[in-house]
């Protein structure tokens, strides 16, 4: 079969004026981006009919990197829907340079289920990423010159929380001094940098209903304590006007296409193990205003990405979906199931069956919370038909949901089956009302041990003297009602990335914390992840190059 990039270059696209017009959106409103991109005014957002249309969250089993293929499934899923006559849009997440040309690759799906134009999404797109990367490091730029201009006045900071961002992977800038030389370069610090999804930035432009609401939550950022131990915010410089300037345009959502031409809304890219991992509720509503079927995404397995929309960007939003379709693959059983990465494209049927512990657990905890269950079978070419039948046999037997999904090599034809289970179930037994995790009114350390114990599967959670300090911090700035974000490994339940399956009875430590005042949610960093990645020993950005002026490598 061809390549993505193949695909995505032999396929005739449409004018997005006439995508836009299908979509019931008037092409006059459009800020076009070329012939095939375009923002759309955030004013398309219409209450009354995005509360009528059907909301259907697509997440997955845990990660490996076999890839389990939720964005595929999430495009194939809406040209599916779209194939069988309902009226259908899909809303993703904006992929990050620093994936792109790592580890990770492109995350404009695959196959003939992709969004198009796939080498500009992948690469700076509409410029949304470089914006909010421009917003944060002013924000620092301004606050080290606030330090250096009131030095005479006789003010000091404490501590200063705020760090840099860049979309790039790049472990050698994890920790940083800034400020040597002459004392005319500045204050001499200790900083860092985190990749650019991990931003609060990003996750502020992503929870914000609004312009409005986007200045308000950038005025209440956290930037640190002045030596008198007071919270010294983005507000007490004065400057939140010139940020929410520098993200005018990255707060409206991009309209672009599928393979097979169909509306596409894609906006914002928080990863969901270091942050919360949804597009904006912008462009979440936005699509549910336009379309009577919305597909969406969250990032990562379901423990990670479904947890957090659910019970972060639902309970904001006050949206809530109607079907949750978890994806599952051969590749990934197998891997939970033991079966080692070098063999899991060889059939193994007992692999095959240890791996749906992991598959059980997700299952349970999507009920869990009010959720009707779809299990998708994502198929791959190495996939044999008895391995297949286990899947669904062993679904029936534990009464969920199955379908088979082949849009990566048929698009929206081989989707058709699994749009048609997705309509017959919210048409004869959607989700319930929505059942979050914790409540508003717990402490956020009594928050934090809900998600790890009933959704993780943790024994007991600790938490090191520096984040019960900074807990303490949470419940002095008035923070205890926010929801909570855990920052983990996306490979296992728990915080140990090898340990496949369906771990429990873990011990679980929460390592420290940060304070998001803006985007107001409390980070929980578990274990030991980090929020600037490294690059691989063999970096993606080995295989792109540019070949008689066209893009090669881009996966």
């Amino acid at each position: 079969m061809k390549t993505d990039i193949e695909i995505a270059r032999e396929t005739k696209l449409r004018r997005i004026t006439e995508v836009a017009a299908e979509a019931g959106i008037n092409p006059d409103v459009l800020e076009q981006y070329g012939h095939y991109m375009a923002k759309i005014p955030t004013e398309l957002i219409d209450k009354e009919k995005a509360s009528k249309s059907k909301l259907i969250l697509v997440t997955a089993i845990t990660a490996t990197k076999a890839g389990i293929g939720k964005t595929t499934v999430s495009i194939g899923l809406a040209e599916g829907m779209r194939k069988i006559g309902k009226n259908c849009i899909v809303a993703l997440r904006e992929p990050s340079l620093g994936p792109v040309f790592g580890m990770k690759g492109g995350a404009a799906g695959g196959g003939y289920a992709q969004v198009l134009p796939m080498e500009k999404i992948n690469l700076h797109f509409t410029g949304d990423f470089h914006a909010i990367t421009s917003a944060h490091n002013t924000i620092a730029a301004l606050l080290d010159n606030y330090i250096y201009q009131h030095a005479k006045d006789g003010f000091k900071m404490k501590e200063v929380l705020w760090k840099r961002v860049l979309d790039v992977n790049d472990r050698n800038l994890r920790q940083i001094v800034t400020g040597l030389g002459p004392a005319t370069n500045g204050m001499k610090m200790i900083s860092g940098f985190d990749i650019t999804p991990a931003s609060e930035i990003m996750a502020i432009l992503c929870l914000s209903k609004d312009m409005d609401d986007l200045r308000r939550r950038i005025d209440n950022i956290l930037l640190g304590y002045t030596e008198d131990g007071k919270p010294f915010t983005v507000k007490d410089m004065g400057v939140s006007g010139a940020i929410t300037v520098l993200l005018m345009d990255a707060i409206k959502p991009n309209l672009v296409q599928t393979v097979e031409g169909g509306p596409a809304i894609i906006h914002g890219g928080p990863f969901a193990n270091i942050a919360h991992g949804c597009n904006s509720v912008i462009a979440t509503t936005a699509a549910m205003s336009l379309a009577d079927y919305v597909v969406t995404e969250a990032g990562f397995g379901a423990d990670l990405g479904a947890e957090k929309f659910l019970d972060i960007k639902c309970r904001k939003a006050g949206i809530q979906p109607s079907l949750t379709v978890l994806v599952a693959t051969l590749n990934g059983l197998k891997m939970h199931g033991g079966v080692p990465e070098s063999d899991i494209k060889l059939p193994n049927p007992e692999g095959v069956v240890r791996g749906f512990a992991n598959l059980d657990r997700h299952i349970r905890n999507l009920q869990s919370f009010g959720q009707s269950v779809l299990v998708c079978f994502n198929k791959f070419s190495s996939d044999t038909p008895e391995e297949i039948e286990l899947v669904k046999k062993h679904c029936e037997e534990i009464g969920a949901e199955f379908a088979l999904n082949d849009a990566w090599a048929k698009g929206g034809e081989g989707a058709m089956d699994l749009a048609r289970k997705v309509v017959q179930i919210i048409d004869e037994k959607p989700s319930s009302a929505l059942k979050f995790a914790y409540s508003d009114e717990m402490s956020p350390a009594e928050k934090i041990e809900a998600v790890a114990k009933k959704i993780y599967g943790a024994s007991e959670v600790s938490f090191s003297r520096p984040a019960l300090e900074k807990l303490k911090e949470a419940s002095r700035l008035g923070m205890d009602s926010f929801p909570v974000c855990i920052a983990k490994t996306q490979y296992s339940f728990s915080q140990d990335p090898k340990a496949y399956g369906a771990p429990k009875d873990f011990p679980f430590e929460i390592r420290d914390i940060v304070l998001n005042t803006g985007s107001e949610m409390i980070v929980a960093i578990a274990g030991s992840i980090i929020r600037m990645p490294g690059l691989p020993r063999v970096p993606q950005a080995l295989n792109i190059d540019i070949v008689n002026g066209e893009i090669t490598g881009l996966s």
